[in-house]
């Protein structure tokens, strides 16, 4: 990981911001009134692909305001420095070093294989998926709208659930949709997809096609963290919510399973919503907060600390009460030390940077806790679900200029990633040659 590379990236994604923020503010992107703070705000949450909303996008936004949105969205998911990359690749140019490693930041992406076939592959996977999703929903659209309109519904939201961006051109998002099943099942499996991370895709397509491949242990354990956090988040929202008038009690059981799933999914990666979430019970807001933090897989349009970052501590702490004479490994591979460290200060550092935001905003906008809580998360892991304010905007619509400046840092930080940001800001230690004689610390 290089400082420059990353201030580049860091720069490149504001650029892509406020490009996108001043297109909306022209007069023929938006209908009625339009702050620039509103318009930075949108371009925030759609390029860090959050989906968290101070405007009624099919309202208050023209067709072209959302198209900017749109690509806003998928610039955001792929990444721009990918984009570049490949801009390059199709020029004929062969990239050098420095090109290299600053696409391979741009996507986290630390494997093997040639970053030149993968970015050709992100791009045939991202063309392949979108396109299947996008046929699906037009096609259910189609059976009540005209096919122009059922066109750019499929488009719009399957671009929004495979970057996890949320965002919809429905004004209560997908709560009309709350007992369509290939709807919600769509948009779910783009969001699972979008979350689990190109170079899982890319594995997994190696394995399909190579017999011999072998996955990787990070393939593997975002495989089976995926799984357990959907079951065990559909299972602990059934239970609580089973009887919530507000939310699932005047359910059938299949529209309380169907439901649980999409809630579980979303909670974790995406904005989309098909209940009125301002109605969940304050167990179930605390315990979402949990699975926002986890997130996806790294190198994916998700945000969150990532599940392998979970994954790696857990296995460490188990080791480590057991008092076992083994490095903590997983999948017959050791974890290395420097991996455990690295992981136990990203959920050290978030948890500080959640905390400290949601105190700073309690305090200044005057806001309940938990509903805070919950914004500050959903924003700083770009997850993009709100209790709302009232109506079918964001919590974040309450809030002054200044909340609003605290949530679209937290939006950046968050996409960057909290290891690289603090990286960016920090910098690089200089090689010591000087050890120092252990203390004793009681624990």
């Amino acid at each position: 990981m290089n400082q420059k590379t990353l201030k580049i990236i860091f720069l490149s994604y504001l650029v892509v911001v406020f490009i996108g923020a001043i297109l909306l503010m022209l007069p023929f992107a938006h209908i009625g009134a339009l702050t620039f703070m509103d318009a930075l705000f949108t371009s925030t949450s759609a390029t860090c692909v959050t989906g968290l909303v101070v405007k009624i996008t099919p309202e208050d936004f023209t067709f072209f305001g959302q198209f900017v949105i749109l690509l806003l969205m998928q610039v955001g998911g792929v990444g721009y420095m990918s984009i570049v990359t490949l801009f390059f690749l199709f020029m004929r140019k062969n990239l050098n070093i420095h090109e290299k490693n600053m696409a391979k930041d741009s996507l986290n992406y630390s494997s093997n294989l040639d970053i030149q076939n993968f970015i050709q592959k992100v791009f045939i996977f991202t063309l392949i998926i979108e396109s299947i999703g996008a046929g699906f929903l037009t096609f259910r659209f189609y059976t009540y709208m005209p096919f122009n309109e059922a066109l750019w519904q499929g488009i719009f939201h399957t671009v929004a659930a495979f970057n996890n961006a949320g965002f919809s051109t429905f004004r209560d998002n997908l709560v009309g949709y709350s007992d369509d099943f290939t709807v919600l099942f769509t948009v779910g499996l783009l969001i699972i997809f979008g979350g689990l991370g190109y170079l899982v895709l890319v594995e997994l397509h190696y394995k399909a096609t190579q017999k011999k491949f072998m996955l990787s242990v990070h393939t593997k354990i975002t495989l089976v963290g995926t799984i357990i956090l959907i079951l065990s988040g559909m299972a602990l929202f059934l239970f609580l919510e089973w009887d919530n008038q507000g939310t699932f009690g005047e359910m059938t059981f299949y529209q309380k399973m169907l439901n649980s799933f999409f809630l579980s999914v979303n909670f974790r990666t995406s904005g989309f919503n098909s209940i009125n979430l301002g109605a969940l019970t304050d167990s179930s807001l605390f315990c979402s907060t949990i699975y926002m933090m986890i997130g996806g897989g790294a190198g994916s349009t998700a945000g969150g600390i990532k599940i392998t970052t979970v994954a790696v501590l857990i296995i460490a702490t188990i080791q480590t009460i057991k008092i076992s004479n083994q490095q903590p490994h997983v999948f017959k591979r050791t974890i290395s030390p420097d991996i455990i460290s690295k992981s136990s200060a990203i959920i050290l550092v978030a948890s500080l940077i959640t905390i400290i935001a949601t105190i700073i905003l309690v305090e200044t906008q005057k806001t309940s806790f938990m509903q805070t809580l919950f914004e500050v998360v959903s924003a700083f892991c770009t997850v993009g679900v709100s209790v709302g304010n009232g109506d079918v905007l964001s919590l974040s619509e309450k809030f002054n200029g200044f909340g609003k400046s605290i949530i679209i840092i937290l939006m950046l930080i968050g996409r960057m990633g909290i290891f690289a940001f603090g990286f960016l800001i920090m910098g690089k230690e200089k090689t010591k040659h000087i050890q120092y004689p252990e203390g004793r610390i009681l624990l």
